[in-house]
């Protein structure tokens, strides 16, 4: 336990800073509870300084490294986005003018604490995800993860929309935690063993059970709800129009993640050639999922409901990769090349870093216009944005040129890794799928462009005015400025990712952890053996 606690010390950093939070947020000094975000801007740099390497959380898997210092950096302009957003609460503007007039402070009525220690505690979720080695750590680490964005759906606007897609979200959010429960529970009662490389080895040289199948398809089809991927789609709309725009932004990044995190790991459980029903079960997931989002998102008009829908496009897109690394399986040859998977890795990987940034400055952008008291939503209130506001427009553009995938955005270099990653493999399977992406991608930029198009010529007598939010530009300035030069010179995160998909479960275990596996039998015969 101590060997693996070591490794752990991102998680920690972010957990002390949790609980820190929630209790400077109970103080009846506004100025000791507003020092919350900054307890928060500080567990995710000690994190980030664990996780690269410059402390003992240095003692992790690659892809695990990669992911906790991708968290801890994202989590930091996730948070400038978030800033803010407990002191315009009605409930906490009402209580601290309360006690400002000498009336009694009621701690339950200020979001300060609350908001921000479930924003930290679903991080760290996240990051736990990544170092998960076996199958009910994966499982608590996913419920760490998603039970806060609940409550933060609810609490982030002063209208019952919000309370509504929160209900929404946990209820299909249960449902979908069953599915992969159960199928998690069939997993170990195909193998007997909860640890992955326990099962890993219990795998090697088998066939495949049905149960163990079955099991599979299920928590792959549960962990669709966490990237939001076809048939598990249904909420994304309304969560995303009736949460904050930066709890939107959240969701479009962590329970993905997490989502992607954890099917990565069950992948590579089998160590080579999938069952042919995973393998189609994933191709048909990618190219509906993509099909579906790009569709409608055509019908939408609403720009947080658009936004929405790209995200469920961009979960297919990722599901490609996936298939480029178990292509072997298709061509029916039985032969497994683990650098494909590990290729497939390191594209997901560099894709969601791309995607959280692109997503996030769109979503800041409407966070910084208010229309009658609340954020920007239609195509008439960012109507002529370019003339009112030249740097949000712009960072509007550089965002939705990073989505759509042109360069010299980094959304443009991630598509190539994407779908480069298929191709090479010259499976015509993905090469197919490929094909369906790039048709996607095409039908994409007509809703994408849409909203440049608002922005730059768009005319409208009740467009959103700016909002004061200096950390909120902030956070959508320097994500923008990211994606363009990860863009032009993102050599650096390709190396990155390519190093972090080495993913291999018997070697990314200590190993304390890792069982010893059936030990080969001589069953040579010799003469003198013989009658």
């Amino acid at each position: 336990m101590i060997e693996k606690l070591t490794s752990l010390w991102p998680e920690i950093a972010i957990l002390s800073g949790a609980c820190i939070c929630m209790l400077l947020g109970l103080s009846s000094n506004v100025s000791v509870r507003r020092v919350t975000v900054w307890v928060a801007v500080a567990a995710l740099v000690v994190a980030g300084s664990f996780a690269s390497g410059f402390g003992p959380g240095a003692q992790v898997s690659s892809m695990a490294q990669f992911i906790k210092l991708a968290v801890a950096i994202v989590g930091l302009l996730l948070l400038m986005v978030a800033a803010g957003l407990p002191d315009r609460l009605q409930m906490t503007v009402q209580a601290e003018a309360s006690a400002t007039r000498g009336g009694a402070f009621e701690p339950a009525d200020v979001m300060h604490g609350e908001f921000y220690a479930l924003f930290l505690f679903s991080l760290a979720g996240l990051m736990l995800c990544a170092g998960a080695d076996d199958l009910v750590w994966l499982f608590l680490a996913l419920e760490l993860t998603s039970l806060p964005t609940y409550v933060m759906v609810a609490i982030s606007r002063d209208r019952v929309e919000a309370q509504e897609s929160a209900v929404k979200y946990f209820f299909l959010g249960a449902m979908a935690t069953g599915m992969f429960l159960y199928g998690f529970a069939l997993i170990y009662g195909a193998t007997g063993e909860t640890n992955f490389a326990a099962i890993q080895a219990s795998l090697g040289g088998q066939e495949n059970s049905n149960l163990l199948t079955l099991g599979m398809v299920l928590a792959l089809i549960g962990l669709a709800f966490k990237i939001a991927a076809v048939p598990m789609h249904f909420y994304v709309a309304d969560v995303y129009e009736g949460a904050n725009v930066s709890v939107s932004a959240f969701l479009a990044f962590v329970p993905k993640a997490a989502g992607f995190v954890s099917i990565i790991l069950l992948l590579s459980l089998f160590g080579g050639p999938l069952p042919h029903n995973i393998y189609w079960l994933i191709w048909i997931m990618a190219a509906v999922t993509m099909t579906v989002g790009n569709v409608l998102g055509l019908c939408q008009y609403n720009v947080k409901r658009v936004l929405a829908y790209s995200s469920v496009a961009h979960t297919g897109y990722m599901l490609v990769p996936l298939i480029a690394g178990t292509a072997v399986v298709a061509g029916g040859g039985g032969v497994s090349d683990p650098g494909m998977l590990d290729n497939a890795v390191a594209a997901v990987l560099f894709y969601l870093v791309a995607y959280a940034l692109a997503t996030m400055g769109a979503f800041a952008v409407l966070g910084c216009l208010q229309q009658g008291g609340q954020e920007a939503q239609s195509y008439d209130d960012i109507a002529g944005l370019v003339r009112r506001e030249p740097l949000l427009g712009g960072i509007m553009l550089l965002s939705v040129l990073s989505l759509i995938g042109l360069p010299p955005m980094v959304g443009f270099l991630g598509k190539i890794y994407l779908f480069g990653t298929a191709i090479s493999t010259g499976e015509s399977s993905a090469v197919w799928l490929v094909v369906v992406a790039v048709i996607n991608t095409a039908i994409s930029a007509v809703y994408y462009l849409r909203i440049v198009s608002a922005c730059f010529f768009g005319r409208s007598p009740i467009a959103a005015q700016p909002l004061s939010a200096p950390a909120r530009r902030l956070g959508a300035a320097v994500a923008v400025i990211a994606s363009l030069v990860l863009g032009v010179a993102g050599g650096g995160l390709v190396d990155a990712a390519a190093k972090a998909g080495n993913l291999h479960i018997l070697d990314s275990v200590p190993a304390s952890f890792a069982p010893e596996g059936p030990q080969p039998v001589d069953r040579t015969v010799s003469v003198e053996d013989l009658p």
